[in-house]
């Protein structure tokens, strides 16, 4: 049975294929009054791997919070939110879905794959950041996320 405990330092998966969001968030994060140790894997086969700690991620920390893009290449982030949420072990990890697109259909299928909310991606820098404050703000600051080992 793993062990629970409720910490302020988080360990945050960040699952995104353009380099330019990913060095956005990575700053955004810095920035952060809290502790977050940002994890990044730019497709759904390393997210795959990380997430079951296989490969070269045989010692990474199982993450606290996911933030996923859909559109990834090898592995579509929709088969990666499927496998988290259909495995024992990862499905109580909250999954926020962050991407480009505004699709009704991709806003349904993810909710549908049990996502924890959706958000498309700001097009402007300055919204970008902003987003990327407001979920630290709500999912690390104000939502209660268990530390399981």
């Amino acid at each position: 049975m793993s062990s629970y405990e409720f910490v302020n330092k988080v360990d945050i998966l960040l699952v995104e294929d353009n380099p330019g969001d990913v060095l956005l968030t990575q700053e955004a994060f810095r920035s952060s009054k809290l502790i977050n140790d940002l994890h990044v894997v730019v497709d759904g086969e390393e997210a795959t791997k990380f997430l079951r700690k296989e490969d070269g991620y045989v010692d990474v920390p199982r993450p606290d919070l996911i933030l996923l893009d859909l559109n990834l290449p090898k592995k579509d982030g929709r088969e990666v939110l499927r496998d988290i949420k259909s495995d024992e072990t990862l499905k109580s990890i909250p999954v926020i879905v962050l991407t480009s697109s505004e699709a009704e259909e991709d806003v349904l299928i993810s909710y549908n794959l049990h996502a924890n909310c959706y958000i498309t991606k700001p097009v402007t820098l300055d919204s970008f950041i902003s987003v990327l404050h407001k979920i630290e703000e709500f999912w690390l600051e104000i939502v209660k996320i268990p530390k399981i080992y």
